[in-house]
């Protein structure tokens, strides 16, 4: 504790900044985590204690904050490797940032919760980018860190995630993309083509035939040709997907003026594959309508369940994803996004062996499993009460979710001991029982919850950084970069 606080405080010591001779702290006091600001505290709200001043990490203090100390502040990352690093309680950013800081390479995204996250935790897109800076500041980073406005659909979403500062905006058209496509009869698919919204795409069937029809496009030493068919299924299944991500990526242009901006174009939660030919239309396309992103999450053949490794033949998904990898280059470049990427342990190594850098590892409900494992050691009585409910739980909740555990298959509590509760974070079923129950569980044990976090902090943190050591040992060799000439994408002028 620096002298002068008047009042008994452990300091954070990374957390400590000077700026225009005023120097800031985040220390714990019995009431919690306070930011110090010795010398100019204009501006901050707190309580005078000798010659500091003592501030709660109001919104108004973090804004604050942010003028003063610019790198608390998210910015774009390009096309550097990222991973996404959500945190559905607000506590999880220190633990993220002590495994990144290990890894000199990789970028955090440390703000990152998706609209439907926000509504099951009760959290608003700016406490998502306000827990996130606090854990910015307790730890000192002084690197670039991007804030991802996650799995956007409409205008309103965007419009309160740009009022919060968000520079990544990951939007989700998934709404949009017809499914039925993939396997409709041609009759079918020629009468959905006259319907597609051609106005939005500035374009029409004639046009749409005469760009591809008859053409092979080479891509890194093999070629894509569509014939009728195969082009009818893309338009179909994407044509109004790939209109609504345009519609919504103006819009944010449009809101954000002269503000840097990263985009994201999601279509991972589809019921069908990604194909490579698909991938190739939904990326030529989307720079004819002129997005410019970053990043692409494809629908990745295989299965992407929530919290557990990959499910499929990693054979043919290698093969897959060297050809995806190598549109994103020809096309971009840029980045192949993982969404559902935590846990994924047995795919990375094909990521970092295909695409290099171009990755984007997006994560989000892992971190609240390690919270679990946490709770689950300190105080093992909450554990057994929030898995009692979840299994009650599961049935209602994983409907918005692809996944396949069966609550028949968790251990029966009764025969776990205290000090193996844990063990049920390592099962399969455990693990996705808790992990999409999570919204119930915040609503019922919540406080609690918090409470016991906090009280354990460290353990947590060590939790996560050891969780997400193995996340990122895949990629912690240096990764090709891009040669100097290598820019991101950039289509024609967007038309309004």
């Amino acid at each position: 504790m620096k002298p002068g606080y008047g009042l008994a405080a452990t300091t954070y010591p990374r957390s400590t900044a000077e700026a225009n001779q005023t120097t800031f702290s985040l220390v714990r006091v019995a009431e919690g985590k306070r930011l110090v600001v010795q010398g100019d505290a204009r501006g901050f709200e707190g309580e005078v204690r000798g010659s500091s001043k003592l501030c709660p990490l109001t919104p108004g203090n973090a804004a604050q904050l942010r003028e003063r100390l610019p790198w608390l502040s998210p910015q774009p990352l390009g096309l550097k490797l990222s991973v996404g690093f959500g945190d559905r309680l607000g506590l999880a950013t220190p633990g993220h940032l002590q495994a990144a800081r290990k890894v000199e390479h990789v970028a955090p995204v440390l703000a990152q919760q998706s609209i439907r996250e926000n509504d099951r935790t009760g959290r608003s897109p700016q406490q998502v980018m306000d827990d996130a800076m606090w854990g910015v500041f307790q730890e000192g980073w002084r690197e670039p860190w991007g804030a991802d406005a996650d799995h956007l659909k409409t205008t309103a979403d965007v419009d309160v995630c740009v009022a919060a500062g968000y520079t990544f905006f990951t939007v989700d058209p998934g709404d949009h993309v017809d499914n039925e496509g993939h396997t409709a009869p041609m009759e079918l698919l020629k009468a959905k083509i006259h319907a597609l919204p051609w106005a939005d795409l500035y374009d029409s069937p004639e046009q749409l035939y005469e760009r591809y029809l008859g053409s092979e496009f080479a891509v890194e030493g093999w070629t894509i040709a569509f014939d009728e068919l195969s082009l009818a299924r893309a338009a179909v299944k994407y044509g109004r997907a790939l209109a609504h991500a345009a519609r919504l990526y103006r819009h944010l242009a449009r809101a954000l003026k002269e503000r840097s901006f990263e985009f994201e174009v999601s279509v991972d939660e589809t019921e069908t594959p990604t194909s490579p030919l698909e991938h190739y239309f939904i990326a030529r396309e989307l720079g004819r309508l002129g997005v410019q992103w970053v990043s692409l999450a494809p629908r990745y053949v295989g299965r992407f369940e929530k919290g557990v490794d990959y499910i499929g033949d990693l054979d043919t998904f290698d093969q897959e994803l060297a050809q995806h990898a190598a549109i994103a280059r020809v096309l971009g470049p840029y980045k192949l996004s993982i969404h559902s990427g935590s846990d994924k342990f047995s795919i990375y190594p094909s990521f970092v062996r295909h695409a290099g850098s171009l990755v984007h590892l997006k994560t989000a409900g892992t971190s609240y499993l390690e919270a679990l494992r946490a709770v689950a050691s300190a105080e093992p009585d909450l554990f057994r009460r929030i898995l009692t409910f979840a299994l009650g739980r599961y049935e209602e909740d994983r409907a918005t979710y692809h996944v396949s555990a069966e609550v028949d298959r968790v251990p029966r509590l009764d025969d776990v001991p205290d000090a193996e509760l844990a063990k049920v974070l390592d099962l399969f079923d455990g693990r996705e029982v808790l992990h999409v129950t999570f919204g119930s569980v915040l609503e019922r044990f919540g406080k609690q919850l918090l409470s016991a976090l906090d009280e354990n902090e460290e353990a947590y943190s060590a939790a996560l950084e050891a969780h997400f050591d193995r996340h990122l040992a895949p990629f912690s060799g240096r990764v090709p970069a891009l040669s100097s000439g290598q820019r991101v994408n950039a289509g024609p002028d967007g038309r309004d």
